[in-house]
């Protein structure tokens, strides 16, 4: 018998797919493996803890009572005329998900290195469940605003509009973006570890380049011309102008959002797919 004829091979893995192919084909083929991901990211999050998911109401309730004291009184900045509780819980509750979405995708090479060592699957795999759990979390959270909505609803201090029926697509705009941003630092961490550091402090900084404490009216001159290019200001904006109806939205911002994120996804899955070959060897 020949050797060609001696080594049948049942399955071959090899990356053959093109840099910017997400290979979402082979992700769906793992789809209970990014339930499992998910389940596990969910649980392992309040392990051993004694609120457990409690700690989801917390957290921004916690950080609402904050703002409220040093921005809003203290530093006295404007919320378009929106409740402050209100206006201050939804910029949270968006910049919470986005926030943690980033960080988690970003060292997904680094933390899971003993996994991906092991085991064949699709890396991209990781990310995405990374960007699903989180999205329970967003619900949990997103639950909280409903209730102190509605109390102001029924106040009449608030005046939402149809531009709510976009929060689905909003939501998936800031997963993508976290998802794009996030292959980017983590196949560059594989090499360079200082950005781990770096990008903890670039999120702090980021957040007060964004509109999540204070309107995007507020601004003027130079400042307002680069939160208007900053991808999350239509999000963030579009968000309060829906369901607070306040915010200096238009349209245009949303869509100059949405070119630029998936400029960022596909940024990313050239330099993820180009560095998952070999991050091995470099991790």
């Amino acid at each position: 018998m020949s050797d060609s004829h001696k080594h049948q091979w049942t399955e071959t893995i090899e990356s053959s797919h093109s840099l910017f192919d997400l290979n979402l084909k082979e992700v769906w083929r793992y789809k209970d493996l990014v339930y499992m991901f998910v389940k596990r990211d969910f649980v392992s999050s309040f392990k051993q803890t004694v609120l457990g998911p409690i700690w989801f109401f917390i957290n921004p309730i916690f950080t609402t009572v904050v703002y409220i004291v040093v921005f809003g009184n203290i530093a006295k900045l404007s919320t378009d005329g929106a409740p402050k509780i209100l206006f201050y819980l939804a910029g949270i509750t968006l910049w919470n998900y986005f926030s943690t979405c980033l960080t988690s995708t970003s060292n997904v090479f680094t933390a899971n290195a003993s996994i991906f060592g092991k085991v064949y699957f699709p890396r991209l795999v990781m990310p995405i469940s990374i960007v699903f759990s989180n999205l329970m979390k967003l619900g949990v959270q997103m639950a909280l605003f409903l209730v102190v909505f509605l109390y102001y609803l029924f106040l009449g201090e608030v005046k939402p509009n149809l531009w709510i029926l976009a929060t689905p697509f909003l939501i998936a705009l800031m997963a993508v973006f976290a998802l794009g941003l996030g292959m980017i630092f983590s196949s560059l961490t594989t090499k360079y570890r200082d950005l781990q550091m770096l990008l903890s402090f670039g999120i702090s900084l980021y957040m007060y380049a964004t509109p999540v404490i204070y309107p995007a009216s507020t601004l003027k001159g130079i400042f307002k011309t680069i939160a208007f290019y900053n991808p999350l200001t239509g999000i963030f904006e579009c968000f309060k102008y829906a369901w607070l109806g306040v915010g200096d939205f238009s349209p245009m911002m949303l869509m100059i959002s949405s070119v630029i994120i998936f400029v960022t996804l596909a940024i990313g899955t050239v330099i993820f797919n180009k560095v998952e070959k070999g991050f091995m060897d470099t991790v």
